[in-house]
């Protein structure tokens, strides 16, 4: 089993559910194992044309899965909840991206692991630490790499909040 980090997101329909429905379906994959989900936060959008307001989480797992078949999965799980892909950096109704595969790099077109703009995205950032205090991505400390990151548009929704992680 490899461990990993994944960043869930949405701004379109019901996102909080959405985000539940993706925890749901890596829960049922076989090959992964749902370790933790953090809070979720609501986040001004970053880039991209004028959208709403996200809501994002972080989940930590681990998977038995290749990191190409882990990609896969998502991309289906985003298919499953609609996602489109017409506009860059644009609304979207789930938003599922791998962060970090432990032991593991990759920088290709279809695969770049850790995410190349996660160290300046307080929409990741927050809410991993949210979920694991001690996080490492590449060689820094992910609470180093927040305090260099703007994260005035990061807010807990509710603090009782936390995507359910079923059995």
């Amino acid at each position: 089993m490899t461990s990993a980090v994944i960043a869930l997101g949405a701004n379109l329909g019901d996102a909080t559910s959405a985000l539940q429905g993706a925890v749901d379906a890596l829960t049922q994959t076989e090959g992964i194992t749902v370790l933790a989900a953090s809070p979720v936060f609501e986040t001004d959008p970053v880039g991209g044309p004028d959208q709403p307001v996200y809501v994002n989480a972080v989940v930590l797992l681990e998977t038995e899965l290749e990191p190409l078949a882990l990609l896969r999965r998502l991309n289906q799980i985003e298919e499953q909840w609609h996602r489109t892909r017409e506009v860059h950096w644009g609304p979207r109704t789930l938003d599922l991206d791998i962060i970090d595969i432990a032991g593991f790099t990759s920088n290709t077109e279809r695969l770049t692991v850790p995410h190349p703009r996660a160290h300046q995205r307080g929409f990741v950032l927050v809410p991993w630490l949210a979920v694991d205090g001690d996080a490492r991505l590449g060689g820094a400390k992910v609470t180093d790499l927040v305090r260099n990151v703007d994260v005035s548009g990061v807010r807990k929704l509710n603090p009782e909040l936390r995507l359910a992680i079923a059995p």
